[in-house]
C-alpha cells in the first residue's frame, strides 16, 4: 500500500493496529520503555517496512512531545550531553550501513549490541559499587552512537538507552525524564532525514498519525499513573524485563 492511498483503503484491522501501536507508544515514553517494540513489527506488517518508519515517527515525536510537558523538570541533562553528539554520529553511520547491509540484518545486529549491553547490566547488579565500567572514556560514546544507529534504522532505541541510565542508577523520575528529553531530541532531529533523504513521511501518513493522537494520549496517561504507583525498586526490575522482551522480539 502507498502512503498517498492510505486513509481511503485501510481496513479495520490495520486501524486496529495502529491504536494499539498508539496506547503502546503512548505508554512506552511516559515510563515503559519497551512495551512499544511490538509496535515495529506489527506496523511492518500492516503498512510494509519501509512505509511503517514513516508512520511511526510522527507518532513516537507526539508522544515524546507529551512526556516532555509532564517530566520535563525530571531530566539529568548531563548525560543527554554525553550521548547525543554520538547519537547524531549513529544517524549517518545508519544511513551510510544502509546502503551495504540488507534490511533483516540490522535486526540480529541490533538486538546483538544490545544483548551485550543486557549481560553487562546483569553482570553490574551483582558487583554493586565495584562495576567501574560505567565511568570508562568509552561507556557513553558507545551508547550513543549504538542509540543513534538502532533509533535511524528501526526506531528501536529504548531498549539502548533503558539499559543505559539503569547502570547510572538514576531514580525513576529522572530515569524517565532524561529518556523523555533525549528521544524528543532525536526524533525531531531525524524527521528532516526521513523526509528528505529516506522519502518515507507524507501527509498522508502524517494525517493518519495525528487520527491515533487520542490513543497515544490514553497510553501516555495510562503510563504516567503506572509510574506513580510502582515503588522504585520494582520499577527498575520490570524496565529490566521489559527491554529483555523487547531485545527477544528483535529476532522474531
Amino acid at each position: 500500500m502507498t502512503n498517498n492511498a492510505m486513509t481511503a483503503a485501510m481496513d479495520w484491522w490495520q486501524w486496529a493496529i495502529l491504536i494499539v501501536a498508539g496506547l503502546l507508544i503512548g505508554m512506552s515514553k511516559t515510563g515503559f520503555q519497551g512495551i512499544n517494540t511490538p509496535t515495529i513489527p506489527l506496523l511492518a506488517l500492516a503498512f510494509g517496512a519501509k512505509e511503517s518508519t514513516g508512520i511511526i515517527l510522527p507518532m513516537l515525536c507526539m508522544a515524546d512531545l507529551i512526556a516532555v510537558i509532564y517530566y520535563r523538570r525530571s531530566a539529568q541533562w548531563k548525560y543527554i550531553g554525553k550521548l547525543l553528539p554520538y547519537a547524531i554520529a549513529g544517524f549517518f553511520v545508519a544511513i551510510w550501513v544502509e546502503r551495504y547491509i540488507p534490511a533483516a540484518q540490522f535486526r540480529y545486529l541490533m538486538a546483538g549490541c544490545i544483548f551485550a549491553g543486557l549481560v553487562f547490566m546483569f553482570w553490574q547488579e551483582r558487583q554493586g559499587e565495584k562495576a567501574m565500567i560505567t565511568r570508562k572514556w568509552w561507556y557513553s560514546p558507545t551508547f550513543g552512537l549504538t542509540g543513534g544507529f538502532t533509533t535511524m534504522i528501526g526506531n528501536a532505541a529504548g531498549p539502548v538507552m533503558a539499559i543505559y541510565l539503569l547502570s547510572m542508577n538514576l531514580p525513576k523520575y529522572a530515569f524517565v525524564g532524561t529518556s523523555a528529553w533525549f528521544f524528543l531530541i532525536v526524533n525531531y532531529l531525524k524527521l528532516p532525514l526521513q523526509i528528505v533523504v529516506w522519502d518515507n513521511i507524507t501527509w498522508e501518513s502524517v494525517l493518519v498519525d495525528v487520527m491515533v493522537l487520542p490513543a497515544i494520549i490514553t497510553g501516555a496517561v495510562m503510563g504516567i499513573k503506572l509510574v506513580k504507583k510502582l515503588p522504585e525498586k520494582s520499577y527498575r526490575k520490570m524496565i529490566l524485563w521489559l527491554t529483555v522482551v523487547a531485545t527477544a522480539m528483535l529476532l522474531i
